[in-house]
């Protein structure tokens, strides 16, 4: 008899404890709104929502990066709009002087202001975005341009030191694209076209070789006894033709290694000629050499400064080209990248919509199993009010 009481305790504490247990269950899916809080809910749905969870938490990780590299597209784009002003500027008064007869003090003036857009083109050209610089390549903490100037604090030479890779970054899973631009590309043209002769002073020609100069170069002869000297670099480093061997190809070099070949056999005369490599110019060598010019530290006639001035003006043309076509590329990079953000968009929509209709309550079919609950414990807690107080009287009597 003892036995059956106890297996009737038994019973009645087991069964009030479920439905205890499943009332909590559902007053915690109603206040949560989730019927998976926990793993042991239902542990197939549990490993469905956090493999959901990951993928969700991984690509809000890639559009919070792509939101940092748009806007260091966009700040990109800025920086080459404004270099690209400064040289319109430049154009715009190489223009206004090669068109007439100036004065020394007014190309000095136009000089001067050429200085200024050297100045703010090379402060331009090493921005920093979030501490890491637009135009060094994969070197992102490394300055791309040093300038070395002379004891008047003017910019005579502008070196890149950036990297010639650029650095790439993960936008995606298995997705990666170019950010930070190499300095060389975007300032310097790589696609040398036929040499041109501006000034053509001494009758002196291109050799057969491959030359290794860029932009506008001097070719300077001075007479040498019976023979002449060439020199490409003011003086500084100087070849004589009688020396040279053979005359037709003269491997003319600067100081810096750079070589132009010469046929120096119809040279005629003493004097300048400045030949053009166009699709090589060099922003920062163009506008001091244009600074230099206005100079007049060659000691050039004035005709033939014109001449040189008028030049001066396709040089900065083909680097206004050369910038727009990197602005080009930049606003077709950041367009991608801005339509891959909305593709990122999607898939976290959806993954949030899967997560929604595994793991989200039926709140109706919610109310309706509590109070359904309800009743039963109710019910459950007479019944079990009345077993409970059976004892062992009651079967004596």
């Amino acid at each position: 008899m003892a036995g059956s009481i106890q297996n009737t305790h038994r019973n009645v504490s087991y069964g009030l404890a479920v439905h205890s247990r499943d009332l909590a269950r559902l007053q915690e899916q109603v206040t949560t709104g989730s019927r998976v809080n926990r793993i042991s809910d239902d542990p197939s749905v549990a490993f469905q929502l956090l493999s959901l969870e990951s993928q969700k938490q991984s690509l809000i990780h890639y559009q919070d990066g792509l939101t940092d590299i748009v806007n260091t597209m966009e700040m990109a784009t800025t920086i080459l709009e404004s270099i690209t002003a400064e040289l319109r500027s430049t154009n715009l008064l190489l223009t206004q002087i090669s068109g007439g007869i100036h004065g020394q003090s007014n190309r000095d003036r136009i000089a001067a202001a050429i200085d200024d857009h050297l100045e703010q083109t090379l402060l331009l050209a090493n921005t920093q975005q979030v501490n890491r610089y637009l135009f060094s390549g994969a070197k992102t903490s490394t300055q791309p341009f040093v300038a070395t100037r002379d004891n008047n604090h003017e910019i005579t030479a502008v070196t890149y030191q950036g990297s010639q890779e650029q650095r790439r970054v993960e936008v995606a899973a298995g997705t990666k694209t170019e950010v930070y631009w190499v300095g060389n590309d975007v300032f310097r043209g790589s696609h040398r076209k036929t040499a041109e002769f501006v000034l053509d002073n001494t009758g002196a020609t291109l050799g057969s070789g491959t030359s290794g100069v860029r932009g506008d170069v001097w070719l300077e002869v001075t007479a040498n006894g019976a023979s002449y000297d060439l020199s490409i670099d003011g003086g500084a480093t100087k070849i004589s033709v009688a020396a040279a061997g053979d005359i037709t190809n003269i491997p003319v070099t600067n100081a810096n290694g750079e070589v132009l070949y010469v046929n120096a056999s119809s040279i005629t005369t003493t004097g300048t000629d400045v030949i053009s490599f166009p699709g090589s110019y060099d922003m920062f060598e163009t506008l001091i050499s244009i600074r230099d010019i206005l100079r007049n530290e060659r000691g050039l006639p004035d005709h033939q400064l014109t001449e040189v001035l008028q030049g001066a003006i396709d040089w900065t043309g083909e680097l206004s080209e050369l910038l727009l076509q990197t602005q080009v590329r930049v606003g077709s990079r950041t367009g991608y990248l801005e339509n891959l953000n909305l593709t990122l968009d999607d898939m976290e929509f959806n993954i949030v919509e899967a997560q929604t209709q595994l793991g989200d309550a039926d709140i109706a079919q919610l109310a309706i199993d509590l109070a359904r609950r309800s009743v039963l414990y109710e019910m459950s807690l007479n019944v079990a009010g009345k077993l409970l107080s059976i004892s062992l009287l009651d079967f004596l009597r």
